[in-house]
C-alpha cells in the first residue's frame, strides 16, 4: 500500500509541476509563431480525432449507423450555434430513435 501511495504522490506533485510550469515559462520561452500556428491546429486536429473514433467505433468494430448520424446531428446543430444542451439532447435523441427504429 505505502509503494502505491508514493507514486499516486509523485505523480500529483508531477503533474502540478508541470502544469505550473505552463505560465511560469510563458513570458521565459518564446515559440517562432509558425510553431505556436502547428500546435493550435494539432490540438484542434487530436481532439477531432478522439470524436471521430468515440463516434464511429465500440471496442475494436465498427459502432454502426445510429452513433455516426446522432453526431452529425449534434455538430450541425453546434455549427449553427445551437444551446449545448439542445445540441447534447437532439444528438442523443437522434441515435435512440435509429435504434428504437432498428438500426444499429
Amino acid at each position: 500500500m505505502l509503494p502505491a501511495l508514493a507514486a499516486m504522490f509523485t505523480l500529483a506533485a508531477g503533474t502540478f509541476l508541470l502544469r505550473l510550469s505552463g505560465p511560469l515559462l510563458r513570458a521565459k520561452v518564446s515559440f517562432p509563431q509558425r510553431a505556436e500556428k502547428l500546435l493550435e491546429v494539432s490540438a484542434v486536429l487530436l481532439l477531432a480525432a478522439l470524436a471521430a473514433t468515440s463516434a464511429l467505433t465500440e471496442g475494436h468494430a465498427f459502432a454502426g449507423p445510429a452513433r455516426p448520424i446522432g453526431v452529425l446531428v449534434g455538430g450541425v446543430l453546434a455549427w449553427r450555434r445551437a444551446p449545448f444542451l439542445v445540441v447534447v439532447l437532439a444528438a442523443a435523441g437522434a441515435a435512440a430513435l435509429l435504434r428504437l427504429a432498428g438500426v444499429p
